[in-house]
């Protein structure tokens, strides 16, 4: 399974520039971290709404 992986590895290396790899990882970061605050304010939004359903 181990040489199946660093075969795998080792082509797409060879077949994707590094800048493109890069880009690659910046852009699902980007992606990931606006899903991420999304959730943190929606969560904060019901926590409040929930507080003040109950007064």
């Amino acid at each position: 399974m181990k040489k199946i992986n660093m075969l795998l590895f080792a082509s797409t290396l060879m077949l994707l520039s590094s800048c493109q790899v890069i880009g690659g990882i910046f852009k699902a970061g980007f992606a990931v971290g606006i899903i991420a605050v999304l959730i943190v304010v929606f969560v904060i939004i019901w926590l409040i709404s929930a507080f003040r359903g109950k007064s």
